[in-house]
């Protein structure tokens, strides 16, 4: 079959054949492509899972999702603030409470996990006062608890072991509920809701300049036998992240001279690291890694949230002091 110069034209299905493999050359060359990037994606973030202890893409993901949510919470009606704090709160009591139990020590979970959800309304409507009555209370609900369940049939404790339970049942109420309600007690004062927030996004840059600065130049172990990964240079960056960042949050948020930024910035930095130390020294008492695995990158919402502990008493301190 020819054209109308007289040159041979081939037949229809031939010219479609044609087509069709060569749509199919090209649909496996891309194919190819995107399976060559995507294993260069997976490998990185492998070398960089090595390097970093975590996995930084979820990490990242979680750590927006969860600071999206206290953001919005504090901005737009900060009442529902509490609810937020009671769900991470709860969570946190119970993860503690039951790697606790997995090294051997009876905490009940449910009733820790009860009275961790009464302090917040407590904090925030009742201030100082309902924050501490509803914390001695609480750690007297879950004593009683304890000792009820030392009637059950068959339940016989040694008294030296009874009293480890209790002493475990009580740290759980201060170390965790009892701590991480002072940001709930912060945001309920006038114009609280800004140092919460202000001081949340300091810890953050605690974390973050400690993370970047110790992944980069880290070489001095500060505690290689409670924190191997933590070193003096991480120290200095997450200083230096939290003064800046201090600075910005004191002129422009919570509208404060320049150099309360700057005492804002050292004295979280300090609480900070103590938090991240002190839930490490807990973990290597326990014999774990992480808390728990319910945050993939993270491990758990206490390993988010340890730095953010002491650093919420020593926001609230700060907000005593120095708010006009």
């Amino acid at each position: 079959m020819k054209d109308d110069s007289g040159r041979d034209v081939p037949p229809a299905g031939s010219r479609r054949a044609d087509f069709d493999a060569r749509a199919q050359a090209a649909r496996h060359d891309l194919e190819a492509q995107l399976r060559a990037q995507r294993d260069r994606l997976e490998a990185r973030n492998v070398k960089l899972t090595e390097r970093t202890g975590r996995n930084l893409p979820a990490a990242i993901g979680i750590g927006v999702g969860l600071g999206g949510s206290v953001l919005l919470s504090l901005v737009l009606f900060k009442p529902l603030f509490m609810i937020v704090a009671a769900i991470l709160v709860v969570f946190m009591v119970i993860e503690l409470t039951s790697a606790l139990r997995f090294a051997g020590r009876d905490v009940p979970r449910v009733p820790s996990a009860i009275v961790a959800l009464a302090v917040v309304p407590f904090a925030y409507f009742y201030r100082a006062e309902g924050h501490w009555l509803a914390l001695l209370g609480g750690i007297v609900v879950v004593t009683l608890w304890r000792l009820a369940t030392e009637l059950a049939p068959g339940k016989r404790t040694g008294a030296v072991d009874l009293w480890r339970d209790l002493a475990a049942g009580a740290f759980v109420q201060i170390y965790t509920t009892f701590l991480g309600t002072f940001l709930v007690l912060l945001a309920a004062q006038d114009g609280g809701q800004w140092w919460a927030l202000g001081s949340l996004i300091v810890v953050i840059a605690v974390d973050t300049g400690a993370y970047a600065t110790g992944l980069n130049f880290g070489k001095h172990p500060m505690a290689p036998r409670i924190s191997p990964k933590k070193t003096w240079e991480g120290f200095a960056g997450s200083a230096a992240a939290a003064m800046i960042t201090g600075v910005l949050i004191s002129l422009f948020m919570i509208h404060e001279a320049w150099w309360l930024g700057l005492i804002l910035g050292a004295v979280l930095t300090i609480t900070a690291t103590v938090g991240d130390l002190t839930e490490s020294l807990i973990k290597r008492d326990l014999g774990i890694k992480d808390i728990s695995t319910w945050l993939p990158g993270h491990g758990g919402f206490l390993d988010r949230l340890d730095s953010t502990l002491p650093s919420a008493v020593a926001a609230y301190g700060l907000y005593l002091i120095f708010a006009h």
